[in-house]
Protein backbone atom coordinates (compact mmCIF):
# COMPACT_ATOMS: atom_id res chain seq x y z
CA UNK A 1 0.00 0.00 0.00
CA UNK A 2 1.93 3.53 -1.05
CA UNK A 3 0.78 6.61 1.15
CA UNK A 4 0.72 9.54 -0.71
CA UNK A 5 2.79 12.58 -0.18
CA UNK A 6 1.66 15.72 0.75
CA UNK A 7 3.65 18.71 -0.84
CA UNK A 8 6.01 19.17 1.84
CA UNK A 9 6.83 15.65 1.35
CA UNK A 10 7.05 15.62 -2.39
CA UNK A 11 9.62 18.74 -2.19
CA UNK A 12 11.60 16.82 0.29
CA UNK A 13 11.55 13.43 -1.76
CA UNK A 14 12.14 15.43 -4.79
CA UNK A 15 15.01 17.42 -3.32
CA UNK A 16 16.11 13.50 -2.54
CA UNK A 17 16.69 12.84 -5.70
CA UNK A 18 13.38 10.64 -6.19
CA UNK A 19 12.57 10.06 -10.01
CA UNK A 20 9.17 8.55 -8.43
CA UNK A 21 8.96 12.36 -6.61
CA UNK A 22 9.34 14.17 -9.82
CA UNK A 23 6.82 11.81 -11.84
CA UNK A 24 4.45 12.65 -9.15
CA UNK A 25 4.89 16.49 -9.15
CA UNK A 26 4.23 16.38 -12.70
CA UNK A 27 1.13 13.85 -12.75
CA UNK A 28 -0.21 16.26 -9.90
CA UNK A 29 0.55 19.70 -11.24
CA UNK A 30 0.53 19.22 -14.91
CA UNK A 31 -3.17 19.66 -15.09
CA UNK A 32 -3.24 22.65 -13.38
CA UNK A 33 -0.72 24.41 -15.47
CA UNK A 34 -2.52 23.32 -18.25
CA UNK A 35 -5.87 24.75 -17.19
CA UNK A 36 -3.63 27.98 -16.71
CA UNK A 37 -2.67 27.91 -19.94
CA UNK A 38 -5.66 27.85 -21.47
CA UNK A 39 -6.36 31.50 -22.34
CA UNK A 40 -3.37 31.59 -24.69
CA UNK A 41 -6.03 30.15 -26.65
CA UNK A 42 -3.86 27.79 -28.20
CA UNK A 43 -3.39 23.98 -27.13
CA UNK A 44 0.52 23.76 -28.19
CA UNK A 45 1.22 27.11 -26.11
CA UNK A 46 -0.76 25.85 -23.08
CA UNK A 47 1.65 22.44 -23.85
CA UNK A 48 4.39 24.48 -24.43
CA UNK A 49 3.96 26.22 -21.03
CA UNK A 50 3.18 23.35 -19.56
CA UNK A 51 6.86 21.37 -20.19
CA UNK A 52 8.11 24.90 -19.07
CA UNK A 53 7.15 25.42 -16.14
CA UNK A 54 7.80 22.04 -14.77
CA UNK A 55 11.07 22.23 -16.15
CA UNK A 56 11.57 25.41 -14.11
CA UNK A 57 9.31 24.13 -10.86
CA UNK A 58 11.33 20.76 -10.94
CA UNK A 59 14.71 22.93 -11.18
CA UNK A 60 14.37 25.08 -8.27
CA UNK A 61 13.04 21.88 -6.28
CA UNK A 62 16.06 20.36 -6.76
CA UNK A 63 18.25 23.37 -6.41
CA UNK A 64 16.43 23.89 -2.92
CA UNK A 65 15.13 27.11 -3.76
CA UNK A 66 11.25 26.76 -2.24
CA UNK A 67 11.84 27.82 0.89
CA UNK A 68 7.92 27.14 2.03
CA UNK A 69 7.70 23.30 0.59
CA UNK A 70 3.95 24.14 1.98
CA UNK A 71 3.27 26.55 -0.75
CA UNK A 72 4.57 23.84 -3.62
CA UNK A 73 1.00 24.97 -5.90
CA UNK A 74 0.99 28.92 -5.26
CA UNK A 75 4.97 28.32 -6.89
CA UNK A 76 4.05 26.72 -9.82
CA UNK A 77 0.83 28.94 -9.95
CA UNK A 78 3.34 32.00 -10.07
CA UNK A 79 5.75 30.73 -11.96
CA UNK A 80 2.96 30.24 -15.04
CA UNK A 81 2.28 33.99 -14.43
CA UNK A 82 5.92 35.18 -14.74
CA UNK A 83 6.00 32.62 -17.67
CA UNK A 84 3.08 33.92 -19.18
CA UNK A 85 3.88 37.39 -19.22
CA UNK A 86 7.56 36.79 -20.21
CA UNK A 87 6.02 35.08 -23.21
CA UNK A 88 3.68 38.16 -23.79
CA UNK A 89 6.34 40.79 -23.40
CA UNK A 90 8.44 38.50 -25.77
CA UNK A 91 6.10 38.66 -28.31
CA UNK A 92 4.93 42.13 -28.21
CA UNK A 93 8.52 43.49 -28.54
CA UNK A 94 8.64 41.08 -31.75
CA UNK A 95 6.09 42.69 -33.21
CA UNK A 96 7.01 46.25 -32.26
CA UNK A 97 10.61 45.04 -34.13
CA UNK A 98 8.61 43.86 -37.44
CA UNK A 99 6.61 46.78 -37.33
CA UNK A 100 9.26 48.99 -36.98
CA UNK A 101 12.10 47.57 -39.22
CA UNK A 102 9.96 44.53 -41.15
CA UNK A 103 10.13 46.49 -44.63
CA UNK A 104 13.25 46.67 -44.25
CA UNK A 105 13.80 42.93 -43.76
CA UNK A 106 11.69 42.13 -46.67
CA UNK A 107 13.61 41.02 -49.54
CA UNK A 108 13.77 43.34 -52.38
CA UNK A 109 12.55 41.00 -55.21
CA UNK A 110 9.49 38.98 -54.15
CA UNK A 111 9.37 35.58 -53.84
CA UNK A 112 6.73 32.86 -53.81
CA UNK A 113 6.78 29.20 -51.92
CA UNK A 114 5.73 27.23 -54.35
CA UNK A 115 2.53 25.32 -53.90
CA UNK A 116 2.06 21.92 -53.33
CA UNK A 117 -0.17 19.40 -55.06
CA UNK A 118 -1.14 17.05 -52.52
CA UNK A 119 -2.81 14.98 -55.24
CA UNK A 120 0.44 14.56 -57.26
CA UNK A 121 2.37 14.01 -53.93
CA UNK A 122 -0.22 11.17 -52.84
CA UNK A 123 0.15 9.57 -56.50
CA UNK A 124 3.85 9.66 -55.77
CA UNK A 125 3.84 8.32 -52.67
CA UNK A 126 1.30 5.46 -53.88
CA UNK A 127 3.70 5.03 -57.04
CA UNK A 128 6.60 4.13 -54.60
CA UNK A 129 7.28 0.72 -53.60
CA UNK A 130 5.60 -0.94 -50.42
CA UNK A 131 9.02 -0.88 -48.73
CA UNK A 132 10.11 2.58 -49.46
CA UNK A 133 6.48 3.71 -49.22
CA UNK A 134 6.35 2.64 -45.98
CA UNK A 135 9.91 4.29 -44.71
CA UNK A 136 8.93 7.78 -46.11
CA UNK A 137 5.60 7.39 -44.14
CA UNK A 138 6.89 6.35 -40.72
CA UNK A 139 9.48 8.79 -41.38
CA UNK A 140 7.64 11.76 -42.33
CA UNK A 141 4.10 11.21 -41.65
CA UNK A 142 4.53 9.18 -37.97
CA UNK A 143 8.14 11.24 -37.24
CA UNK A 144 9.99 8.07 -36.89
CA UNK A 145 13.66 7.83 -35.82
CA UNK A 146 15.61 5.70 -38.12
CA UNK A 147 15.92 3.29 -35.64
CA UNK A 148 12.94 3.14 -34.75
CA UNK A 149 12.05 2.69 -38.33
CA UNK A 150 14.51 -0.36 -38.88
CA UNK A 151 13.46 -2.01 -35.74
CA UNK A 152 9.76 -2.03 -37.21
CA UNK A 153 11.33 -3.61 -40.22
CA UNK A 154 14.12 -5.71 -39.48
CA UNK A 155 16.41 -3.34 -41.23
CA UNK A 156 19.99 -1.54 -40.08
CA UNK A 157 19.31 1.87 -39.91
CA UNK A 158 21.62 2.48 -42.57
CA UNK A 159 19.31 0.23 -44.86
CA UNK A 160 17.02 2.66 -43.99
CA UNK A 161 19.16 5.94 -44.84
CA UNK A 162 19.58 4.18 -48.29
CA UNK A 163 15.63 3.38 -48.54
CA UNK A 164 14.61 7.08 -47.66
CA UNK A 165 17.08 8.46 -49.48
CA UNK A 166 15.89 6.59 -52.73
CA UNK A 167 12.45 7.27 -52.44
CA UNK A 168 12.99 10.75 -51.87
CA UNK A 169 15.25 11.05 -55.16
CA UNK A 170 11.77 9.03 -56.81
CA UNK A 171 9.51 11.92 -55.14
CA UNK A 172 11.52 14.68 -56.54
CA UNK A 173 11.76 13.20 -59.75
CA UNK A 174 7.93 12.44 -59.63
CA UNK A 175 6.75 15.89 -58.17
CA UNK A 176 9.17 17.32 -61.07
CA UNK A 177 11.58 18.64 -59.16
CA UNK A 178 15.62 17.81 -60.35
CA UNK A 179 16.08 14.57 -59.41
Amino acid sequence: MEIELDNVGLVRQIQAGDPGAEAELFRRMAPRIRLYGRHLRDVYAADDLTQQVLITTLEALRAGRLREPEKLASFVLGTCRVIVIELRRTSQRREGLLERFGRDLAPSTPWSVPRLDHDQLERCVQGLKERERTVVIMTFYDEQTGAEVADFLGLSEANVRVIRHRAIHQLRACMGGTA
